[in-house]
């Protein structure tokens, strides 16, 4: 690890520690890492920590945590307030009101929304908040719309992410497979991934952007369990009240829409409220 050559200030230490602490969420970091980057004794530096902490915790923007022990350190948990959640709510249903959203067998277009960068980090961070204490192993979504979010959660989480196929190539080595009622067209598919992508006894977090029939969503649950691995949270994006899906427990979604018709206009309409993450 490469060191200061020159000592630095005070307020100096500060900024890079904040800003190492909020680019490394849930990280364990030792206090020596700072120590030696600094050149500066550790007395010095828990104190700028305690002065972070400070700030941290009466800003809103999360926790440090010090873990004692041997082996411990601190874990910096970020936190995303109510009256940010209300924004980025509002935001995510005013945008969805906006543009073509309602595709041919009642599914919306979303692409939009999970590829604006600021809205996805916003997203990805509010979901791993409510699911980083559950000591979550990997997080898993299957190709192809809901990878950027999936990839994003697993960042904050500081866990892999794991992408199950629809079909695997011969860069995948041996996988396991698990066929699976489609909810677009209600026929059987295949779903695969790559025996070495999950350790046995992992806890999995699922994530997508969207749940219609929820066939994929059960799909997924029974490949988790063919790696003796097991789902401890399920969350989607948008859910669609559509119909009724299949029987999905522990499962959240941030927004559940549905498809009117209005008559005055003679168009149908795309609704919006909060789902079942906020009950």
């Amino acid at each position: 690890m490469a060191t200061m050559s020159n000592k630095m200030k005070r307020n100096q230490r500060i900024v890079y520690i904040s800003q190492y602490f909020v680019t490394h969420p849930n990280e364990l970091i030792g206090l020596s890492y700072f120590s030696d980057y600094f050149n500066s004794a550790k007395s010095s530096i828990s104190e700028d920590i305690d002065f972070v902490r400070g700030i941290f915790e009466e800003t809103e923007i999360g926790v440090i945590e010090t873990i004692a022990g041997v082996q411990g350190g601190m874990i910096f948990r970020p936190a995303y307030s109510d009256v940010k959640t209300n924004e980025l709510m509002d935001e995510i249903r005013q945008r969805l009101t906006e543009g073509k959203r309602i595709l041919p067998g009642n599914y919306v277009y979303l692409a939009d929304l999970l590829q604006d960068p600021r809205l996805l980090d916003n997203i990805a961070k509010l979901i791993a908040v409510k699911y980083q204490r559950e000591e979550i192993d990997a997080v898993v979504t299957i190709e192809t719309k809901g990878i950027g979010l999936c990839v994003a959660v697993a960042k904050y989480l500081n866990v892999p992410h794991v992408v199950v196929r629809r079909s695997s190539s011969e860069m995948d080595g041996s996988t396991i497979s698990v066929n699976y009622v489609s909810g677009s067209h209600q026929r059987v598919s295949k779903m695969e991934l790559s025996k070495v992508s999950l350790k046995a006894g992992s806890k999995v977090l699922i994530i997508d952007d969207f749940l219609r029939n929820g066939g994929t969503m059960i799909g997924l649950m029974n490949l988790i369990e063919e790696f003796d691995c097991k789902t401890v949270g399920i969350c989607v994006f948008v859910e669609s009240t559509y119909r009724d899906h299949e029987p999905i427990p522990n499962y959240d979604s941030l927004l559940k829409v549905e498809i009117v018709y209005n008559k005055e206009e003679s168009r149908f309409e795309l609704q919006s409220e909060l789902g079942t993450f906020f009950e």
